[in-house]
Formats: C-alpha cells, sequence, structure tokens
C-alpha cells in the first residue's frame, strides 16, 4: 500500500477546511450536511462522532470539514488530518452503495446546455476550494442552483454566484437573466 498523504487547505468559508489525499476517494461528489444524512457513508458517520464537525463533503481526492462555531482549527485540524489520514489507509468506505456517476441531463435545451457549462466550467472551480454547484431549476429566466461544501455559508458565495456564475451563464445563454441559490 502507498504511503498515505493528507495536505490541508483554507477554503474561502473560514469554518470549513480542505483535506487532500494522494488517493482518488470517489468519482463525484457527496455532501453530507448533517449527522442523519451521514447514515449512508462509514467514512462521514466517524467524522460526525468528532463533537466539533458540522460538516462533510467529499469530491475526487479531497473531504471538506465543516467546524462548529466553538471550535478553532489550530485545536482540531491535526486531529481531523489524522483521522482521514486513517480512514483512507482502512480504506473506510466514503459510500456503502456506489451509484452509477455517469453525467447525464435532462430538460429542455436551454436546461441542458446550462447543466453542461455548470458541470464544465463552474464544477471544476467551485471544487478547487471544497464545494460543489447542483442545478435545480430553470424557470423564465433565472437559474436556480444549490450550493454544497464549503459554498454552503461563505461569505464569498454570493460574489462567487453573481460575479463568476452568473455572468458566465448570462454569456453563454443569453436567456439567462439571473442565477440564484436555494437554501440548504
Amino acid at each position: 500500500m502507498a504511503n498515505i498523504k493528507v495536505y490541508t487547505e483554507e477554503t474561502p468559508n473560514p469554518a470549513t477546511r480542505k483535506f487532500l489525499v494522494n488517493k482518488l476517494l470517489m468519482n463525484g461528489s457527496l455532501d453530507f450536511p448533517t449527522q442523519e444524512s451521514a447514515q449512508v457513508s462509514p467514512f462521514a458517520s466517524e467524522l460526525y462522532k468528532f463533537n466539533f464537525v458540522d460538516g462533510v463533503f467529499f469530491a475526487s481526492n479531497f473531504v471538506t470539514v465543516t467546524k462548529s462555531a466553538d471550535s478553532a482549527w489550530e485545536d482540531i485540524e491535526e486531529i481531523v488530518k489524522e483521522f482521514v489520514k486513517g480512514a483512507v489507509e482502512s480504506d473506510l468506505k466514503v459510500q456503502e452503495v456506489v451509484t452509477d456517476t455517469n453525467v447525464s441531463f435532462e430538460g429542455t435545451e436551454t436546461e441542458i446546455k446550462i447543466q453542461q457549462i455548470l458541470h464544465d466550467y463552474v464544477r471544476p472551480a467551485v471544487e478547487q476550494d471544497g464545494g460543489a454547484i447542483h442545478f435545480l431549476n430553470y424557470n423564465e429566466g433565472t437559474v436556480t442552483v444549490e450550493l454544497r461544501g464549503s459554498c454552503s455559508g461563505c461569505p464569498s458565495s454570493l460574489i462567487t454566484l453573481k460575479a463568476g456564475i452568473e455572468g458566465l451563464l448570462k454569456r453563454m445563454v443569453p436567456e439567462v437573466q439571473e442565477v440564484v441559490a436555494d437554501s440548504l
């Protein structure tokens, strides 16, 4: 077995940290914003046993952890880092049931175009910051998305949403007039 290394990165959201490993954890992404939602994930369930964990998000080779407001990263970062290293070394599963990761888009021609742009251009950038974006719907010029992981509750997410994502979609899909985020 290769020696697992864990690197940490800050995210734009001060309550979250990204813990990167030198091994692919999964294709796609999974968000476990509550302890109850984590029941299908042995890895996330174990993380939630720490009283300072308020959210867990997985994508490719990292896990993003959201800490409780009364915790400080300088007190808990090494604990999470060691846990992630041990969990990856012992092949603790991210999820019990593996779903098909083939990407397919549904809806009108405009909705499919929006989903493709979000997948190809926005998703990789958002994942770099430890988050995820999911298309919810398109209605009369308004695109509604859901922000997950470090993007959920991030102070920078409104700027990213309006200046970045909305600007890109307006340029590439003239029918788009506005992009809004639906709260979890």
